[in-house]
This record gives C-alpha cells, sequence and structure tokens, in this order.
C-alpha cells in the first residue's frame, strides 16, 4: 500500500523521520536557559523530568515563571512547536528597539479589533511584535489619557519587553525599563 501525502513525498518523509527521533534528539533547551514561551513571556528552564502521562512515558521542561509564581511543565518534543523559544539575539533586540523609535501605526478599525490584533501579536512571543504594540500604544505627556483597556494592553506588552530585555541584556527590570523609554523618547525628538 502506498501512502500519499497532500503536502507531497518531501514533506510525508520529513514527518515519518521526525516520528523517529528520540527524547534526546528534542533536547534543545538545558536546565538554567532562559526561554520565551509565547503565551506566559520570560521564564527559566529549571529542569527536564520524565513523567508519566496517561500511561505515556514523557520527557518535560519544567519551566519556571519568576515573576507570576508560576511553573510550567513542556513536553520536549513539542517545545518549538508550542513556539517556546531562546531569548532574542543581539541583533533581534536592536531590530525591537529600532521598531519603538518608529512612527506609531494606527489603524483606523474599530477598538475592539485592534485590541484582538494587540493581543495576538503579545501572545505571539515575538519582541518585533511585542515593540509594535508598544509603539503604537505609548502616549506621550502631551497626547490625551488612554483609555482602561489601552493602558492594559500597553502595560501587559511593555512588561513582556521589558522581561525578555532584562534578560538578554542581563541587567536589572529598571535598567531594562530605562533601555525602553530612552528608546521611545527618541521617537518624540
Amino acid at each position: 500500500m502506498t501512502i500519499i501525502s497532500p503536502e507531497g513525498p518531501c514533506a510525508l518523509a520529513k514527518r515519518v523521520s521526525m516520528t523517529k527521533k528520540t527524547a534526546n534528539d528534542n533536547k534543545t533547551f538545558k536546565k538554567g536557559d532562559y526561554i520565551v514561551y509565547p503565551a506566559h513571556g520570560v521564564g527559566r528552564v529549571t529542569g527536564v523530568e520524565k513523567e508519566t502521562v496517561a500511561g505515556f512515558d514523557i520527557e518535560v521542561y519544567v519551566v519556571s515563571f519568576e515573576q507570576d509564581k508560576m511553573t510550567l511543565r513542556v513536553p520536549t518534543a513539542k517545545a518549538i512547536a508550542s513556539g517556546m523559544r531562546p531569548l532574542a539575539n543581539d541583533k533581534v533586540l536592536a531590530d525591537a528597539l529600532k521598531t519603538l523609535r518608529g512612527k506609531a501605526k494606527v489603524k483606523r478599525t474599530m477598538w475592539s479589533r485592534r485590541a484582538q490584533e494587540y493581543e495576538a501579536k503579545i501572545n505571539s512571543g515575538d519582541l518585533i511584535s511585542i515593540a509594535e504594540v508598544v509603539r503604537d500604544l505609548h502616549r506621550h505627556e502631551d497626547q490625551p489619557e488612554p483609555s482602561y483597556s489601552e493602558r492594559q494592553l500597553y502595560e501587559s506588552a511593555l512588561d513582556r519587553m521589558v522581561r525578555e530585555v532584562a534578560a538578554v541584556e542581563k541587567v536589572d527590570r529598571d535598567k531594562a525599563l530605562e533601555i525602553l523609554s530612552t528608546s521611545l523618547q527618541k521617537k518624540a525628538a
């Protein structure tokens, strides 16, 4: 019997070879690594454990999110597919800071639609997308007060960005916030 995949024979071969991997092949992160999980932001891998779930033995990353006082267990085989990634490199960080200095791009659509788009960008875990939200929702002193929901989204995006900048630059939260504030102020000049 021949199996034909709608994606083509190469995609099927790739999928089959992926299923033959051992658990050790999936270990992208090690204990002590800082990671970014899309829905939660920056966390730290505190260990790799074996667990039995529904009768199956699986290997999981134990990820601690200190600020949220939360621990997440992510199967090693599904970590990358779930969006878990290493911290941004220097080039991505520089691009994110450059994005903050850019001109705000506010669409003329209903707020509810824009809020959904902003939320999706924040939860994507992509530093550039999060920077776009911060840039678009940032208000200067001479601008009108933002609505409650705008302020909530702005603070959520800013917090995610501050955490990643702090981890990448190996500085505390206040210093990371200062770095972002400097980039946002350059936009005004």
